[in-house]
């Protein structure tokens, strides 16, 4: 199983990445609480080392900051959180050549209903961001690989490890008072290594 760390900030939280090395981190450039500019991702990005793929976090984007991103070599993944529909994605596609994951806010079962042309989906709570999670044992099989976010944290890490998806998302169960926190990113990290 593969591990993201979303919501980086700071060159703290680069430091910590570097040092435990997640699969995934995650820049935001949307929202209010970990939302960050294009320049400060800028400078996250040349620190950050090579082996670890940047994800660029958006909701109902202007495509053209997105392409932006890609050829300037800030994210090497999008992810789409908004109303991103079947031709936003298409156009998307058709104008950058990266990964991209498109989130799927499960409510019940019916929000599998969902189909995108899109490498790799997300499933989360109905709120992003917000630490909770969403029922796991409705979690139904999908056509791609999955990212599991949603409240994940040490408390139900084991819980999450059991599901059958491609990778955690972890933001705020890696955090101490809104900021990351080096010691549950390490143990986080640790934990899902082991499982693999």
């Amino acid at each position: 199983m593969k591990i993201k760390i979303c919501g980086l900030k700071r060159l703290e939280d680069i430091d910590y990445v570097n040092t435990f090395l997640p699969d995934y981190i995650g820049f935001v450039f949307a929202g209010k609480k970990r939302k960050i500019s294009f320049q400060q991702a800028k400078l996250l990005k040349q620190n950050l080392l090579a082996s670890i793929k940047a994800v660029g976090v958006f909701v109902d984007e202007d495509m053209s900051h997105i392409v932006s991103l890609v050829n300037d070599h800030i994210i090497d993944m999008v992810q789409l959180h908004g109303h991103e529909d079947h031709q936003y994605i298409q156009r998307l596609k058709q104008l950058i050549d990266v990964p991209i994951i498109k989130a799927i806010k499960v409510v019940d079962e019916t929000s599998f209903n969902q189909r995108y042309d899109v490498d790799y989906y997300l499933l989360d709570n109905q709120v992003a961001g917000s630490g909770q999670c969403f029922d796991w044992s409705c979690i139904q099989k999908l056509e791609k690989p999955v990212f599991l976010a949603g409240g994940i944290n040490l408390d139900n890490i084991d819980e999450a490890l059991k599901q059958d998806v491609y990778a955690l998302d972890i933001s705020s169960g890696v955090e101490t008072n809104g900021f990351k926190d080096v010691k549950k990113i390490e143990e986080i990290v640790r934990r899902v290594r082991d499982e693999r």
